[in-house]
């Protein structure tokens, strides 16, 4: 997993409320098992018409929002069901923190597993976000980790609170198989001492 430390990036706003899952990575989409290549599909019934040819105005067609690394939404975003492949479309597109009001557990639980940074941001902090963007297009926001800070060009920047144990796992870059591997060489013990215990279960 990539770690992440800061980001400085424009920030895409898609004030929606209760964004799901399916609307994220619908599920035509879902038959794959690897974590890249989904990011074309990302709101993909919001992203193209029936004949598959962009939206316009739908922001992450247009420059300089398709570059985004941050997202910005409403409440409840990633709702629905629990789907993983939802935050790898989201980090297959590039983004790499989603800001929102509120997220549903899931998803949320999710996004930290695979290098994405979710912030949750009160009603009046989150329309202050918005209005800088509207009001400056190609704002550019910096998101960092270590100092918990989002700082952005006209002084609407704010800190965040993140799990400790989340927190460190996004800045050293480790997903659950990378916590699991810290302790190969405890498990490589456990394994050899078992084949030596019961080594009919080994043969």
């Amino acid at each position: 997993m990539e770690k992440f430390t800061k980001i400085k990036s424009i920030a895409a706003d898609l004030p929606i409320t209760n964004v799901d899952t399916d609307m994220i990575i619908p599920k035509q989409f879902l038959k794959t098992i690897k974590r890249t290549g989904l990011g074309s599909a990302l709101f993909y019934e919001m992203r193209y018409d029936e004949k598959g040819a962009p939206i316009k105005n739908f922001v992450l067609n247009n420059a300089p929002y398709n570059k985004a690394k941050i997202l910005i939404s409403g409440k409840n975003f990633g709702c629905g069901s629990s789907r993983e492949h939802a935050p790898w479309a989201l980090l297959d597109f590039g983004i790499r923190c989603v800001i929102a009001e509120s997220f549903a557990d899931i998803f949320y639980n999710n996004c930290f597993k695979n290098g994405i940074l979710a912030i949750k941001v009160d009603k009046e902090q989150l329309d202050k976000l918005i209005t800088e963007i509207n009001a400056n297009e190609g704002a550019r926001f910096v998101v960092d980790l270590e100092n918990q800070q989002v700082i952005t060009p006209a002084g609407n920047g704010f800190t965040f609170d993140i799990d400790p144990f989340r927190k460190g796992n996004l800045l050293s870059g480790l997903d659950d198989i990378g916590l699991t591997l810290k302790h190969a060489d405890k498990i490589s013990t456990y394994e050899t001492q078992h084949k030596q215990t019961y080594p009919w279960l080994w043969a």
